[in-house]
């Protein structure tokens, strides 16, 4: 048995709806820019040539139900409701007629984000890492297996304090479940236990300590969290 200077983080993992079992995250990918009403409202435009990623540690991963405090560093802490594509099997170099193949489940989620910090980062070309991969960001429902789920033009939705903020379908999706993963698959050896948040809708916004965000995607769990005091 390996030593360690230290005890090792506990690997995360994820409720599976009707079993025992729970899914081991391994990586999450995230999309940038995939509803094109949400890249015009960040004064973008969409690339339609190919996705753009961008990575969190699988470590802020924070189950649905929680209450989390504001984070650190920041004034301008805001929800991106996330429709979550959970990966079952490895995937390199697949076409889209194969990208299915890989899909474990489905989730929802959300991607809570350090405005202020992610746009001084992108005004500078910089990455955007203390503005996404913040502590207790990737927020996430139970993942329903993929047998149970086919992917059309479900809405998703975003509440705050019962006020819907987001309001789509998935048919707005710009890059579909199985172009994600092919695309994916030509960069990285896409093993199980791999999470693609695959963007927000328009109407992302700011919260407060007290808020509490609920997400829905139909036919899926939603999401909930809690805005806690800062620390």
């Amino acid at each position: 048995m390996t030593q360690t200077v230290f005890a090792a983080p506990e690997w995360p993992t994820v409720d599976v709806k009707g079993e025992a079992a729970r899914f081991p995250v391994r990586r999450i990918f995230c999309v940038g820019r995939n509803y094109a009403a949400h890249a015009a409202e960040m004064g973008v435009e969409v690339d339609r040539e190919a996705p753009f990623y961008f990575t969190k540690s699988p470590l802020t991963i924070l189950p649905t139900g929680q209450e989390y405090p504001y984070p650190p560093g920041t004034d301008n802490f805001h929800y991106e409701m996330e429709f979550v594509v959970a990966i079952g099997k490895p995937a390199f170099r697949v076409g889209v007629d194969q990208a299915m193949d890989a899909v474990y489940g489905y989730a929802t989620g959300l991607d809570m984000t350090r405005r202020d910090l992610q746009l001084a980062a992108r005004a500078k070309q910089r990455p955007w890492d203390l503005g996404k991969d913040v502590e207790g960001s990737s927020v996430i429902s139970a993942i329903t297996p993929a047998a149970d789920f086919a992917v059309a033009e479900q809405p998703i939705r975003l509440s705050v304090d019962g006020e819907v903020k987001q309001d789509a379908t998935l048919a707005d999706l710009v890059w579909s479940v199985p172009e994600l993963v092919a695309d994916l698959s030509k960069f990285y050896h896409l093993e199980p236990g791999d999470l693609i948040y695959t963007g927000t809708p328009a109407g992302v916004g700011a919260v407060l300590p007290g808020a509490v965000i609920r997400g829905t995607i139909e036919g899926l769990d939603p999401v909930e969290l809690t805005i806690g005091a800062p620390e």
